[in-house]
């Protein structure tokens, strides 16, 4: 279907693709592997017309093509899914899936009914139960992916991109996905399939393709290939991520929450956030686990004072009851949030690394007062860098040119400046590779050595049982398990993530 020939592409002098050859077959799965920044998301962005210029040739459907914007692309019938989300927030549901594709009637005007009829048949595809008149803007992040794939299945395109399009989605709604990509399939239709997540990758890929550093370092079916093995291809070098098993003994009390509330701002007659109890100890890493809906990001921008209108209980920070009126109040008091979407709510993409990571200590850099001490802003920056591993070329790297897991290290050393006391971290990996993963996990328990206090919000099973000492599930704004990590296992927290009325807390 789709064939890419020495594929080459440079940013300001700097080679992003070297001689990139691949191949494309109808009614495959294809699975491009790498860690951030090995140039998958580069490459894909030649296919689908978002970078138009380039060396080398791509051949279409047995032809050459040049495509001149994403337009020319899904034309032709390349259609991508982007890792960042691509749609207009204060736009509907439906006017988002059919934007640029507008349907009229007769008479020349626009066919509302007929688009919100079919953008209904494509959320139910998807599995979304939300109507199609909903703004954008009022879903979580993971809806929204859920969108993007509905979006993409509308264009009926003959080559689907996936970049990273289970980043954000419940396993439930994995499951769904991989259906839809099998119809696809069946329909002799080629999917690209791009995922950190290398476990789904042996579930639904066909082939796979691995880059590093902008090069082709191996392709083949996958089938004929171990996990271990993709791993040492993609970072040449081998990761081991091993659970973690050891319970937190220390009592020294750092937060406690106390029947804590959220109401819903859209219908206040229900609760996001439903008397939830909590405590957390200095040095310890709490682990909390939900599907989508469960509350868990509602329950962080609770305590990090974003909802002080609609949330009730009480909140102590060691042992200090406090009432937060805005983030600033949290932050204040020790309390960072690093939040699931980093870029749209962690950076500021159009500034450099280091003004991102000074932003949150300007004080501390000010020169007599009125400006910024330019020596002190280049060295905290330079710190971070060096304590981190963030992989750039030096501090002035905008922060949107760099890949996500440089982006969230940038997140990360913003808080890490202001010295916070709890750190709450949600979906602290969506969207980035193995290794980067495994280097996020080792500074958490790092931090938790120096007396810091976490909560990690994951999707991911693996993810909690990795970090966590202790183990909490949310379900449908409650929570609804409560167990130290060495009794969690992937079926019991599944089960406390479904049903939480059935329950009891340890």
């Amino acid at each position: 279907m789709l064939i890419a020939k020495n594929i080459t592409k440079r940013f300001s002098g700097v080679t992003a693709l070297n001689n990139i050859n691949l191949e494309l077959h109808a009614g495959k799965v294809t699975a491009i592997i790498g860690e951030n920044g090995a140039g998958k998301s580069t490459l894909m962005k030649v296919f689908s017309g978002v970078h138009t210029s380039y060396e080398g040739d791509i051949i279409f459907k047995n032809e050459k093509v040049q495509f001149n914007s994403t337009k020319d692309a899904e034309n032709a019938g390349i259609v991508i899914i982007h890792q960042e989300l691509n749609l207009v927030p204060h736009l509907s549901i439906t006017e988002n899936i059919f934007l640029g594709r507008e349907l009229i009637n007769d008479f020349g005007i626009l066919d509302k009914k007929k688009m919100r009829k079919q953008t209904a048949i494509l959320l139910q595809r998807v599995k979304l139960n939300v109507a199609p008149d909903t703004l954008v803007n009022k879903l979580k992040v993971g809806q929204q992916q859920l969108i993007e794939i509905a979006k993409a299945l509308h264009t009926n395109a003959e080559v689907i991109i996936m970049d990273e399009p289970t980043s954000a989605i419940t396993n439930k709604e994995v499951d769904n996905l991989f259906v839809i990509i099998n119809e696809l399939k069946s329909q002799g239709k080629t999917v690209v399939y791009i995922s950190h997540k290398l476990n789904e990758l042996f579930q639904i890929a066909d082939c796979y393709t691995v880059l590093r550093d902008g090069t082709t370092v191996g392709s083949g079916e996958i089938k004929d290939i171990s996990q271990d093995e993709l791993v040492e291809k993609m970072s040449g070098r081998k990761i081991l991520i091993e659970r973690n098993t050891s319970d937190f003994t220390s009592k020294e009390l750092l937060l406690q929450l106390k029947n804590i509330s959220l109401l819903n701002i859209e219908n206040t007659a229900n609760k996001l956030v439903d008397n939830v109890d909590l405590t957390l100890n200095r040095g310890e890493v709490i682990g909390l686990y939900g599907l989508m809906g469960a509350g868990r990001t509602e329950l962080m921008e609770t305590i990090f004072g974003l909802h002080p209108k609609f949330c009730s209980g009480e909140l102590l920070v060691e042992s200090k009851a406090i009432k937060f009126k805005s983030p600033a109040d949290a932050i204040n008091a020790g309390i960072m949030l690093i939040p699931e979407d980093r870029k749209l709510q962690g950076l500021c993409l159009d500034l450099a690394i280091r003004p991102n990571i000074s932003i949150t200590i300007l004080d501390k850099l000010l020169r007599w007062g009125i400006m910024i001490n330019k020596k002190k802003d280049l060295a905290v920056s330079e710190k971070y860098i060096k304590q981190l591993s963030i992989k750039t070329r030096n501090a002035e790297t905008l922060a949107k040119n760099l890949s996500g897991g440089t982006q969230q290290k940038v997140v990360l050393a913003k808080w890490l400046a202001k010295n916070p006391k709890v750190l709450l971290l949600d979906e602290p990996t969506r969207g980035i590779d193995v290794g980067a993963k495994s280097e996020i996990y080792k500074l958490i328990k790092e931090l938790a050595g120096t007396g810091v206090g976490l909560i990690v919000v994951s999707s991911e099973i693996s993810e909690i049982l990795a970090v966590a000492n202790r183990v909490l599930v949310m379900c449908e704004g409650k929570l609804s398990a409560d167990m130290p990590v060495s009794e969690a296992t992937e079926s019991n927290m599944l089960k406390y993530a479904i049903h939480h009325n059935q329950l009891l807390i340890d």
